[in-house]
């Protein structure tokens, strides 16, 4: 990632509530309903070799339900008959049956190696599916939800090599050009990796353009671009032009050069690690250092330079380029300082005396790392000594101790992430090279939602115990990533859900929520004033108001396999009914 800016995301003091109290929850009913579906949705489960972490998070832990964020209260799924089936709400009291937009031609019934099949709203207009095969659909559907001129209409169809889930998709009009980007995402077999799961992550970034040839529109490939890395991404989104990418992963991505260059640099990257012996080896007391330089046959007493001076030193052979040269770590007597050659050995020994006696020199000449320090038993076990009072065989043997040592005894399950190594990256797509990048920490990633179909989807982040949600806005480099949302402790809260499987919230923000594996449903609310009077009895003050939680529990015993959240509802998926929770009124 050289070259690549290292930014920071910064919240926004006005949006967060260090004085909130917490949820409270209330038993106020929440209208539910349910729609029986006709044909069970196309539910792929993970096959005896998708057994890694990876396979779960990409294709386990998939969200089967697809919400349309160009039109309001518009959920889309796909059923076992390949049917990509619509509801469309506008009276929750007058609900109809999904209603079939589009049927895949594939049978897939009849792959055995297929994934989940999936959908992207590229505009609104535009329609990105594939059926799980490694088929993509690109679809022109007209205005959709229940409108006269919705039309799904397939203008390319082509098979793109091993089966692939789709991430994203976007529509722009470019060089007067309409295009489409699609990103899609792969777990493959690495035979390489022998230390590892066996396998990488690939996305594959391609782009349609519309070509007019003879007064036919047609769309053909013009870019194909693949990113390799370990780690199955957290978020993963095309800027809304076309022109760059942003990942938040656990492990790096890196774009996948051409044949000839990836060869050339894994030659490079051998002969860098091919270990190399040290020019020189160094030995030292507390008073002195030894310095020993092995020198070829040729050369003679008169060929060797040694120069000294209170903090540096140089060493030559004959005319060539100075084998020793720079600044010593520490200040010596140059004045007693000597060297020898040692004719049986063909060696060059020199002497330095320390100005200071008594500290370890941790490097001989600042900054160089030809040489390599070698010490003696008696040393090593100084060193060991001196160090055993930070290490323990036993977790905390001295809880009770008036300042025992950091322990991971000390901290709350909720606080342990196992992924507090990830970092959000923009890449750019002409260069294809990092620009941007940020360490995320332990600002653990919580989950995604569109806010605003026209800019790329939010990502929401544990903060401490909140959850900041983030709007990447690509054509601002100076403010790429805005704070624009707070949930207040749903960072902590979430911590607690160990049977949680997915998380959503109001594109208005007015309410976040998540759902377990099975049945219950639990939907916190933004703060909201107070109609009646109420006082903190602790701290004898006035309450303005007050944030509620909510749970619902379903009445069905099959898993949850698709969950979306809309400004008024909740979506819940599975395989035979679709749920809908009336969480808020509309104006």
């Amino acid at each position: 990632m050289e070259g690549a800016a290292h930014c920071s995301l910064e919240a926004k003091r006005l949006l967060l509530d260090p004085k909130f109290e917490g949820y409270k929850l209330s038993l106020e009913p929440l209208a539910c309903y349910q729609l029986e579906l006709d044909a069970a949705v196309a539910e792929v489960k993970l096959r005896d070799d998708q057994y890694t972490l990876d396979h779960m998070r990409a294709f386990g832990m998939y969200n089967y339900l697809h919400l349309d964020s160009w039109y309001q209260d518009n959920v889309y799924y796909i059923d076992q008959f390949g049917r990509v089936m619509n509801l469309s709400v506008t009276l929750d009291t007058a609900l109809q049956k999904p209603r079939e937009v589009f049927r895949l031609p594939t049978d897939l019934t009849a792959y055995d190696n297929r994934l989940c099949a999936s959908i992207c709203f590229s505009s609104s207009t535009w329609v990105t599916v594939s059926d799980g095969t490694g088929r993509l659909y690109l679809i022109k559907s007209g205005k959709r939800g229940n409108s006269a001129s919705e039309k799904w209409e397939i203008v390319f169809n082509e098979e793109l090599g091993s089966p692939f889930i789709i991430v994203h998709s976007v529509s722009f009009v470019k060089s007067d050009k309409h295009s489409v980007a699609v990103l899609l995402l792969r777990v493959e077999k690495d035979e390489l990796d022998t230390k590892g799961s066996g396998f990488h992550i690939t996305l594959e970034w391609v782009t349609f353009v519309e070509m007019n040839k003879a007064d036919e529109h047609r769309y053909e490939i013009s870019k194909r671009r693949v990113l390799q890395g370990k780690s199955v991404p957290h978020y993963a989104a095309i800027e809304p032009n076309g022109d760059g990418l942003m990942i938040i992963s656990y492990k790096p991505f890196k774009f996948l050069q051409e044949e000839k260059e990836i060869l050339k640099e894994n030659d490079d990257k051998k002969t860098t690690d091919e270990k190399k012996d040290p020019l020189y080896y160094w030995q030292q007391t507390e008073d002195d250092l030894t310095i020993t330089v092995h020198i070829p046959q040729d050369i003679t007493k008169d060929d060797i330079k040694v120069q000294f001076s209170p903090d540096n030193i140089r060493v030559t052979l004959k005319d060539q380029p100075a084998l020793m040269e720079g600044k010593l770590y520490s200040s010596v007597d140059h004045e007693s300082c000597t060297w020898i050659i040692k004719e049986n050995k063909r060696c060059l020994e020199i002497f330095l005396i320390k100005k200071n006696e008594g500290p370890r020199w941790p490097e001989l000449i600042v900054g160089d790392t030809k040489g390599e320090l070698i010490m003696d038993s008696s040393q090593c076990a100084e060193i060991s000594e001196s160090l055993m009072h930070l290490t323990s065989e036993v977790m905390n043997p001295d809880p009770e101790k008036e300042n025992p040592p950091c322990n991971a005894q000390e901290l709350e399950e909720c606080d342990a992430f196992l992924e507090d190594g990830a970092s959000l990256c923009r890449f750019d797509g002409d260069t294809l090279k990092v620009t941007h990048v940020i360490n995320l920490g332990s600002n653990q990633y919580l989950f995604s939602v569109v806010v605003d179909p026209k800019e790329m989807p939010c990502f929401c982040l544990r903060h401490d115990v909140d959850a900041l949600l983030w709007q990447p806005h690509s054509d601002q480099p100076q403010n790429m990533w805005e704070h624009i949302a707070t949930f207040n402790a749903l960072g902590y809260v979430q911590a607690s859900k160990q049977d949680k499987k997915f998380m959503a919230c109001a594109p208005d923000y007015s309410y976040a929520a998540l759902c377990e594996c099975l049945r219950r449903i639990f939907i916190y609310r933004q703060p909201t004033p107070l109609s009646t009077v109420l006082y903190n009895r602790k701290e004898g003050r006035q309450v303005g108001q007050v944030a509620k939680q909510l749970v619902a529990t379903l009445e069905a015993n099959d898993p949850i396999l698709g969950f979306q959240a809309t400004n008024e509802r909740l979506f819940v998926l599975t395989a035979k009914t679709l749920f809908l929770i009336k969480v808020n009124t509309g104006n």
